[in-house]
């Protein structure tokens, strides 16, 4: 890809960096990005995704802006409240950059339209709040073979990594949560969260998909990092692959 006077313009800041250079942005913009939930963390994670040229991003979200959505998810504002969240994402992004295609998906996904709505993706954003939706994501991306970026907020924690289960030495999702189908949902209509908590994780999380389009340093595979906004600490433990983990494990032994 040949990239245009305006493109080396608007990208100079990532074409200037010797770890992605021309060529790492001319992947970025090629690139196709599915993103679960259009919400505190899919908003920034979408901006950032879109600033960055990703060529094709999915939004994958069923639900419409409320107002008390508005103290974090910074896609929308006033005027969007009671509009679709993917279409309101499409609307920002048509916005903030021209070279990015934006394709709204006004649908919950689940076990059964995973692998339709998520095939021949290059990486895939899970930042949603239903846990039954991010086994059906987990699952999915470790079939298809689908780098997966997961981020999740409590009211001032929040973690990040991202899994390659089919890989020998990487974890997948199960791995870390096992099987629990039905463990209780909590989400922060009941809980609260700490509006710019979701901007830190969201954008932590498009950093990571940038990585895996386009490495380097070190990625999340295989470690969890884990914040504390009240005590202000951040670490980073390692997680290993569960030998007994019947989803990934079952893959390896497919294989």
């Amino acid at each position: 890809m040949t990239l245009t006077d305006e493109q080396l313009e608007r990208y100079a800041r990532h074409i200037v960096l010797k770890e992605i250079g021309g060529a790492g942005q001319a992947r970025l913009l090629s690139a196709d990005v599915a993103v679960i939930g259009a919400g505190g963390i899919g908003s920034p994670a979408i901006l950032y995704l879109a600033a960055a040229g990703v060529r094709t991003i999915r939004v994958i979200d069923d639900d419409a802006v409320a107002l008390s959505n508005l103290q974090r998810q910074v896609l929308f504002g006033t005027e969007d409240v009671g509009s679709s969240k993917a279409e309101g994402a499409m609307a920002a992004v048509g916005r903030l950059n021209p070279d990015v295609k934006l394709i709204p998906i006004n649908a919950r996904i689940d076990a059964d339209n995973a692998a339709l709505m998520l095939r021949d993706a290059d990486a895939v954003l899970d930042g949603c709040d239903s846990f039954a939706t991010r086994l059906a994501v987990a699952d999915c991306t470790q079939q298809l073979r689908i780098p997966l970026v997961s981020a999740a907020v409590g009211p001032f924690e929040g973690q990040l990594a991202t899994y390659r289960g089919w890989e020998a030495d990487k974890p997948c999702y199960r791995c870390l949560v096992g099987s629990p189908e039905d463990a209780p949902e909590r989400n922060c209509a009941e809980t609260g969260v700490i509006g710019a908590l979701t901007g830190v994780m969201g954008s932590l999380a498009a950093l990571e998909v940038i990585r895996t389009l386009v490495p380097f340093g070190e990625d999340m595979a295989g470690r969890l990092l884990l914040a504390d906004l009240l005590s202000m600490r951040f670490r980073t433990v390692t997680m290993p692959k569960d030998p007994a983990c019947p989803t990934c494990s079952v893959a390896l032994c497919a294989h």
